[in-house]
Order: C-alpha cells, then structure tokens, then sequence
C-alpha cells in the first residue's frame, strides 16, 4: 500500500517568496518567474523534506539556490555567446565581400557562351548526369564534355584573375587579309577593319 505524500502548503508563502525574489532579481516579471520556477523545484523535490523542517526557510532556500543557478547559466550562456561571436568573427569573412564575389560570379556564369551556360547549369546545378544533360540538348555526351570544359576553364581562368569576364556574343571573327596588287607592279596587303 502506497503512502500518502505529504501536501505542501505554500500558498501563505507566496508573497514573501515573491519579495525576496523581487529583491533578488530587481525585476517584477522576473521574480514571477524565479517563484514559479522555484516552486516546481519544491514539488518535485518535496519528497527530500524532513519532517520538522521550517517550509518557509526550506522555500526560500529552493528560491535562492534557483537565482543563483539561473545566474550561472546565464553567466555561462554569455560567454559561450561571446566565444561564439569572436568565432565567427574570425571565421567568417565579411559578408560584403562574399555577396560582392558571388555577384561577379554569377555575371562572369551569364556571359558564358549559351551553350557552355546550359551545359554547365544542367549538370552542376541540376545535378544531371552527362548523359541525361546531353540528352536535354539533344547533343552527342562527347559535346556536351567538350562545353563542360571550355565552361569551367573559362569561369577557372575567371576566378584565378587570369582574365577578364567572359562574353557571351562570340567574336566576330576577322576577315582574312587581302592580297591587291597596286601599280607599279608590288603587291601590298590590305587589311578589312
């Protein structure tokens, strides 16, 4: 047969566990919170409550021994926050300067060539095989490899700084030099700008 638990009577309690702990934390809304938080302490440790014990002065033992935890925590937690902000500041590089070069990145990708471009979202943004990728296109895989290639040395060359952003309008190409035989019987080379 179970004994019955003893009852706690601390509702007489409550306004001078409230005054200590408005004393304690100098804050109404947070001495509400440190007796609520003491007395769930006291319901759930009232079974180590020795008969004979003063339950004001046992109270306001749970009271005081939950500030001073809730103190350390929070001691704890602000220097866990601070390593935390000197650890990211170490760590991370500015974000202006990521957005910055994400930036040039993705205007360096748009100007790719539009073949290049496709090829490249479809199997490093998309995830796509070379074969699903060169099916898409309606290309042979040995092009679409070839336009991988060229896409990636481009955007390498880009990111090494070993060249400026690449074009997507090809260049027009220059029209060969003509050979015109002027008088007096030398030829000369004549140049289309």
């Amino acid at each position: 047969m179970m004994r019955p638990r003893k009852r706690l009577d601390v509702v007489d309690l409550i306004v001078p566990l409230r005054r200590y702990a408005r004393a304690l934390t100098r804050d109404a809304t947070q001495a509400d919170d440190l007796v609520h938080d003491a007395l769930l302490r006291a319901l759930e440790h009232q079974g180590a409550l020795k008969s004979g014990t003063n339950l004001r002065t046992w109270l306001m033992t749970v009271l005081h021994n939950a500030f001073i935890d809730g103190q350390r925590r929070r001691q704890v937690e602000a220097r866990y926050a601070d390593t935390l902000e000197h650890l990211a500041d170490e760590a991370v590089p500015p974000a202006q300067d990521s957005h910055v070069r994400l930036a040039q990145i993705r205007e360096a990708f748009s100007r790719l060539p539009e073949e290049q471009r496709a090829a490249l979202h479809l199997v490093t943004i998309e995830g796509m095989a070379y074969q699903e990728a060169a099916d898409v296109l309606g290309i042979p895989i040995g092009t679409l490899m070839s336009r991988l290639g060229r896409g990636r040395a481009a955007l390498r060359n880009f990111e090494n700084g070993q060249g400026r952003l690449p074009s997507a309008e090809p260049e027009t190409p220059r029209s060969p030099p003509r050979l015109r035989v002027v008088q007096g019987g030398s030829p000369s080379v004549e140049f289309d700008s």
